[in-house]
């Protein structure tokens, strides 16, 4: 796949501020969950092996694509938001591949960015894709994070994880378990990431994240997924 030739599209945040994942900012406050996120991603891509094909749908500019692709992996990346010769311009509504077309498909924050209406759609359309039997992997945030529930009770207030323009279709824990079983996958695994203790999160790890990953990365092993602020689900085809 390439698309050399042409212009190479951005959308969205790309084309206000660039390749924000592939030039990380090691002071975003998102920075230490990302680094978590991949880092188990990417374990689970080595686990599935060279032989399998994956699908990484709603990639952005194709992080884990090109450097796996690199290594010999026959991964494709998909997004409506970003074009090269790594990532095809294309909509997780309707995609251009062949039912059954793949061992494994990657849904990296991308569920929260999609309408209500539109959140069941895309999962049977990624279900489709999918091979029987074969691996999806979700990371979705959760409304109903620890501090999230703590400022709605003494303040009225959510702790979103982005803004409301951005994540329409953001829900809490059990929500978003719920509708990936309406859809017809099978959860194996969910890998919290990101205990946010209220203060310590917000007015410690976000404002220094670079100084204080070692703080976030110390509670991971006890962020459970209902408290925990995103979600990994691993999944099966059912």
């Amino acid at each position: 796949m390439s698309n050399q030739g042409k212009t190479a599209y951005r959308g969205w945040e790309y084309a206000k501020i660039g390749d924000y994942h592939r030039n990380l900012d090691p002071d975003w406050s998102y920075t230490p969950t990302y680094l978590r996120k991949m880092a188990f991603v990417r374990q689970q891509i080595q686990n599935i092996g060279t032989d399998a094909r994956i699908l990484d749908a709603g990639c952005g500019e194709g992080v884990l694509v090109e450097d796996f692709r690199l290594q010999g992996y026959q991964i494709d990346g998909l997004d409506m938001n970003y074009e090269s010769q790594y990532v095809l311009r294309g909509s997780v509504l309707s995609m251009p591949y062949d039912s059954e077309s793949f061992d494994m498909v990657l849904f990296l924050d991308v569920f929260e960015h999609l309408a209500y209406t539109d959140q069941l759609i895309a999962l049977t359309e990624l279900r489709r894709v999918l091979r029987k039997g074969g691996q999806f992997i979700a990371s979705i945030p959760n409304l109903a994070h620890w501090n999230s529930r703590f400022r709605m009770a003494f303040l009225g207030q959510l702790d979103r994880t982005d803004i409301e323009t951005n994540h329409i279709g953001e829900r809490p824990f059990s929500e978003n378990r719920q509708i990936l079983q309406k859809a017809g996958f099978e959860i194996e695994k969910i890998k919290g990431i990101t205990l946010t203790v209220p203060f310590i999160y917000r007015r410690i790890i976000c404002r220094r994240p670079s100084r204080f990953r070692w703080l976030h990365d110390l509670m991971e092993p006890i962020a459970i997924p209902s408290l925990a602020m995103i979600n990994i689900f691993v999944c099966r085809k059912v």
